[in-house]
């Protein structure tokens, strides 16, 4: 009797998923899914690499010196860094004095309590401190950027589809020229308020272009200070800020790997000597 009301219930669920089948392909075929105009003009992100792409790779120091002084200047006044501390920057190659120095004159101040009055106040940023928000809330970030609340940068290349070439492509993808513009359908062209980029995902987003020209920033190194350059710099930053431990996380794996490959030939030698007696000994009673 069971078995019989089991075969009942699996014909009953075999037959639902034939109808629901049969139904879906009939709306298919009757009504194709259109594309949308978003899918018809966002473009991948672009083909750029990194020093520190694949298992072998390591950040390039001077690059991410480089990529700060960009997001310092240019991003800094919208998106905030709030998962990284002053004294990190160590790690990007500058001294405790020069860490010290950048946090004291970082042009937001860390808010803080009035000891004597125990009201809210703000202090110069000290090493420890992490990088103070630009605006003291969400509705102020909106009401200053267009309604769109800039997103953090700590960890937007890795929350991001594409990571550091999404981010890249993005601050070099803005379309300004207005004949390129009228080409597009209305549905695509930005709103009032909104500017063209064929690598957002909606196409057109609040945020204008953050580097509009070369020379934005001027390099001590001596770099030349282009669009693409700068925009490359502030990518490698970006990935740094989101893994920092990247290098030691590529040791760490090659160390593992190696150790894996010495135990592995380890434990095929025991074997093979651990079992040679015993199969001396049945070839011998063969």
């Amino acid at each position: 009797m069971v078995r019989f009301f089991g075969i009942l219930v699996g014909l009953f669920f075999s037959g639902w998923l034939l109808v629901s089948f049969v139904m879906g392909a009939i709306a298919y075929i009757s009504e194709p899914p259109v594309k949308s105009v978003e899918y018809e003009y966002h473009l991948a992100p672009k083909d750029v690499s990194f020093t520190s792409d694949g298992p072998l790779g390591k950040f390039d120091r001077q690059q991410l010196q480089r990529g700060f002084q960009v997001y310092k200047e240019v991003c800094a006044a919208c998106h905030s860094l709030r998962l990284v501390a002053f004294r990190n920057l160590a790690e990007l190659g500058y001294t405790e004095a020069e860490v010290k120095a950048i946090a004291a004159t970082w042009p937001i101040e860390t808010p803080s309590i009035d000891p004597a009055t125990g009201e809210a106040t703000t202090r110069p940023s000290l090493a420890a401190d992490k990088f103070p928000k630009p605006f003291p809330n969400d509705v102020a970030a909106a009401a200053a950027n267009n309604n769109a609340v800039p997103p953090d940068l700590s960890l937007i290349t890795k929350a991001r589809t594409g990571g550091a070439p999404y981010i890249y492509s993005l601050l070099t993808g803005y379309v300004t020229d207005p004949a390129e513009l009228a080409k597009l359908p209305p549905e695509a062209a930005p709103g009032p308020g909104l500017n063209h980029n064929p690598y957002f995902a909606n196409l057109n987003l609040a945020m204008t272009p953050p580097i509009i020209g070369d020379d934005q920033v001027s390099y001590s190194d001596g770099t030349k200070a282009t669009v693409d350059q700068m925009s490359k710099d502030v990518s490698a930053f970006l990935i740094w800020t989101a893994e920092p431990t990247l290098e030691k996380r590529h040791q760490t794996g090659w160390a593992v790997l190696a150790f894996l490959l010495i135990a592995t030939l380890l434990g095929y030698l025991s074997y093979r000597n651990i079992w040679a007696d015993v199969k001396a000994e049945k070839k011998k009673k063969d």
